[in-house]
């Protein structure tokens, strides 16, 4: 059996890809605003778990951020439940332990990678992973902002950001293709300001900067 970690050091061991290996179900949970890009950075981690053969399931939102659906996640070969519009930190909690249970009983997959709705505080949703009876231990929160909307979240919803990114292991800086001279190393010093420790990378999802260094972290 493998022995559980608590640490972002999980995150960079090396994890074979074998089955008898991952004896514990890995759980990601992206954290962000509308428009962040957790979709898209959705869909390049599932094609990777997937190329490794391993199987993936994915718990999205019904309004998702680039019109990705669970029909279309479906279509394309990944095994997808679509939760109902709302916040599934609150109003959709039943909704989603009930979703959680039935992927572990009926897919058993080897990662599970969570897309709630842009409001959702992230930390709460690792609490509801928890009660559905996953193990914590294996549950990590992916925060993500990015460079075209921080300046206006931070003036207009510092606290909210703040609760946002407080439970995550690392925080991705996405969209880093449309940054401005300076722009990214003001956003790394903001955050390390407010979260020291805390690993933070830039990265654009759409165009793959930095991802195969994403990868690394989630092996």
């Amino acid at each position: 059996m493998v022995k559980k970690r608590t640490d972002i050091s999980l995150l960079r061991s090396n994890i074979s890809t074998t089955k008898a290996v991952f004896a514990v179900m890995y759980v990601y949970i992206m954290g962000g605003f509308l428009g962040s890009g957790k979709t898209t950075l959705l869909m390049k981690l599932a094609s990777m778990y997937t190329k490794r053969g391993l199987r993936t399931a994915l718990l999205v939102n019904e309004s998702g951020e680039i019109g990705v659906d669970g029909a279309t996640l479906k279509a394309e070969g990944y095994d997808a439940i679509e939760l109902p519009d709302g916040c599934i930190c609150c109003s959709l909690s039943g909704t989603l332990q009930s979703a959680l249970k039935n992927i572990k009983n009926d897919i058993d997959p080897d990662i599970i990678i969570i897309e709630p709705t842009g409001l959702a505080l992230p930390h709460k949703v690792k609490e509801l992973v928890r009660v559905a009876m996953i193990d914590d231990e294996a549950t990590y929160i992916i925060g993500i902002c990015d460079v075209q909307r921080f300046n206006d979240l931070i003036k207009k919803k510092e606290n909210f950001f703040t609760m946002q990114m407080s439970g995550a292991d690392f925080v991705l800086i996405n969209k880093s293709d449309l940054a401005k001279p300076g722009q990214i190393e003001e956003m790394t010093e903001y955050i390390n300001s407010k979260f020291p420790g805390k690993p933070v990378m830039a990265i654009s999802a759409k165009d793959g900067t930095n991802m195969d260094k994403v990868y690394e972290m989630m092996k």
